[in-house]
């Protein structure tokens, strides 16, 4: 039985100029090592976004190449993806401060799911939240709507009741309490 000796890295980037497949089994030896290094240079949201357009770099310089590392394409690798790194960074930087410039707030994309995530819940608990709110008594209800929907201090809210401000804080608390013990269903 004849063993057929692993290819190196520079060979299959010699092949992968002219064949895919030479290219994805480049990919499956490297990828999770790239991935693995960006994961601890970066957010876990962008790690593998990092490393595909780390691979698609390499994809499209497969000319540029050259074998300095007796086979290995570990440092060329490396050194795309810390350009990538680089570059997305500086990227990140110059659009954070845009936004400052424009006082626009700043978002990732962790509070976009987060958001997502909390509108499906709110929306799935909307219809047991109204009954519930129908069930207190008015001046917790509008209370509450001031210093919680409307997000007024307990100053404004109090004003708008027409009672203290510590008023308005038992209301609330009380409108908080009696929500929680209706939703879960404990209520009288």
């Amino acid at each position: 039985m004849c063993v057929k000796p692993m290819k190196t890295d520079a060979q299959l980037i010699e092949e992968a100029r002219r064949d895919s497949d030479a290219f994805g089994e480049l990919y499956r030896r490297h990828a999770q090592a790239i991935a693995s290094w960006f994961q601890a240079r970066t957010p876990a949201r962008m790690a593998g976004e990092l490393a595909a357009e780390t691979f698609a770099q390499a994809a499209l310089s497969l000319k540029r190449f050259r074998d300095e590392a007796e086979g290995s394409a570990a440092p060329w690798l490396y050194g795309i993806a810390r350009n990538i790194l680089r570059r997305s960074l500086e990227r990140e930087r110059l659009e954070e401060d845009a936004r400052r410039r424009l006082g626009m707030p700043i978002r990732s994309y962790e509070s976009d799911l987060e958001a997502v995530d909390e509108r499906v819940d709110s929306e799935r608990l909307a219809p047991a939240l109204h009954a519930a709110l129908a069930k207190l008594p008015r001046g917790q209800r509008d209370a509450l709507e001031l210093r919680i929907v409307r997000a007024l201090s307990y100053d404004a809210a109090a004003e708008s009741l027409g009672c203290s401000p510590l008023a308005a804080r038992i209301r609330v608390t009380r409108a908080l309490s009696s929500l929680s013990r209706l939703l879960k269903g404990t209520a009288p």
